[in-house]
């Protein structure tokens, strides 16, 4: 992030902007949204800031800029559209101390301006660093369609309210007082009787919540999926909104924990296979506090939470606790990589069943029925078993299988920094390790991607012919 965005106090402050023309106007139109007092320095401007300027909605000054123009500016626009005026007047607004913008020109501006949904009080500033403008108007109207006009009225009277609330306590309670307002009984009450029957709508809404019983704690087990933030389930994503508590796994992308309420408390409970760990003892009384604090706690898993997550044991602990509690399914990483690589997971003539397997449990290295795995046809998919897989190699070779069986390791499922290595069984290791992976990796034994298997068959034909 190279631009840290702020909303800049601008009420009953100057703001200069230099150039009459097109650029000046599109400046122009969001600027005279504020309160700011506003001066435009032009010799020949449009004949619509010569309107503005006559309604008193801004100061015209009808030459080109001088020194001094600028003092006690908090923001300057240069917008003449001509780079050898707009560098000018930017030298000279930089010397009387405002703040700069150089319109298509992020290289000397000293800020940007986003694009802005206007809710007022309720502001919504879209940036994107001046990459891409157009991707940044495309959410600003996306926005615009979703947002209610009324949005805006629903702000300013909460705003009023507020002192009224703050005799509610500070945390759950309070919060959602103002969500219920928010989401319900505010649009409800504008729709039913106008902006007059808001406020007494509020007071009977704070009279029920000063009122209620303290709400019990609950906890929702929540699959993260592999990591793209698009494939989290929009039952996920909703549990992520209200959460007062975080509590979440080591593999859970970054982009993902993005999605969690600003105000929520993040708890980092990773597990990492022969590494540092916090106990499964630790983060079931983790969220069994937290819960029984009646806060609504989202326990975060990676991919999907029955699978390899130790769900039973958290289940268990709730239960004892009488806390209760809810699985929201995630999309396992068998699914993600399998996707990657154009494969199916079964296929008819090929395997009628496909194992999910771990590289590792709690006493280390995890034994199977290496027999039917060494097995032509059969298909497994390998959970944990980067550091496992000279083990699981020997232990199939071991027991007949075909050196030469397609594995497929797929690193960082479905994000952008995904690998794929197809190899065999034979080149297992040290394939892996010479691969030098970092990230969470998922072994198919049985798979090759969709390319290699079409290009092998290729071969075959023209060795045939």
């Amino acid at each position: 992030m190279d631009h840290f965005p702020v909303f800049m106090a601008v009420a009953g402050r100057r703001i200069v902007v230099s150039g009459g023309g097109e650029a000046a106007l599109a400046k122009l139109r969001l600027i005279l949204k504020t309160t700011a007092h506003v001066t435009v320095v032009a010799a020949e401007a449009a004949p619509e800031i010569h309107r503005w300027a006559a309604a008193g909605r801004l100061t015209l000054i009808a030459r080109a800029m001088e020194p001094g123009d600028a003092i006690c500016a908090v923001l300057f626009y240069a917008a003449n559209e001509d780079d050898v005026e707009d560098a000018r007047v930017a030298a000279l607004a930089h010397r009387d101390g405002a703040r700069v913008n150089i319109v298509d020109n992020l290289a000397d501006s000293q800020f940007i301006t986003p694009a802005i949904v206007d809710r007022d009080p309720v502001v919504i500033a879209i940036g994107t660093e001046g990459a891409a403008p157009v991707l940044a108007r495309r959410i600003k109207r996306d926005l615009e369609e979703r947002l209610p006009a009324g949005l805006g009225l629903l702000a300013r009277i909460g705003k009023t309210f507020r002192a009224a609330a703050d005799v509610l306590p500070m945390g759950v309670k309070r919060r959602n007082f103002w969500a219920a307002f928010y989401d319900q009984v505010g649009p409800q009450a504008v729709e039913a009787g106008g902006e007059a029957a808001v406020v007494p709508a509020l007071e009977r809404l704070l009279d029920e919540t000063l009122h209620a019983t303290e709400k019990a704690g609950h906890v929702d087990l929540v699959g993260a999926g592999p990591g793209d933030p698009d494939l989290l389930t929009l039952k996920a994503r909703s549990a992520l909104d209200v959460a007062d508590v975080v509590i979440y796994d080591r593999l859970v992308s970054r982009e993902i924990l993005e999605l969690a309420r600003r105000e929520a408390v993040m708890i980092d409970a990773g597990k990492e296979g022969f590494g540092t760990s916090m106990a499964q003892a630790d983060i079931d009384a983790l969220i069994v506090e937290h819960a029984l604090k009646g806060a609504h706690v989202v326990r975060l898993k990676s991919g999907d939470p029955t699978v390899f997550g130790r769900l039973d044991e958290e289940i268990d602990a709730l239960e004892a606790a009488g806390i209760s509690w809810r699985i929201v399914p995630g999309i396992t990483a068998a699914s993600a990589a399998v996707a990657s690589i154009g494969q199916s997971l079964t296929q008819r003539g090929r395997n009628a069943s496909v194992r999910f397997m771990t590289g590792h449990d709690t006493k280390g290295f995890a034994d199977h029925d290496w027999r039917v795995l060494a097995r032509p046809g059969e298909v497994a998919a390998i959970y944990m078993g980067k550091r496992a897989a000279r083990f699981i190699q020997g232990r199939l070779l071991m027991h007949g299988a075909d050196p030469a069986t397609p594995v497929t390791v797929i690193e960082n499922a479905s994000r952008l920094s995904q690998r794929v290595l197809a190899t065999t069984l034979a080149e297992l290791e040290p394939t892996l390790t010479e691969a030098g992976l970092t990230g969470p990796a998922l072994t198919f034994l049985g798979l090759a991607p969709r390319d290699a298997v079409a290009a092998s068959q290729t071969m075959k034909i023209e060795e045939f012919a």
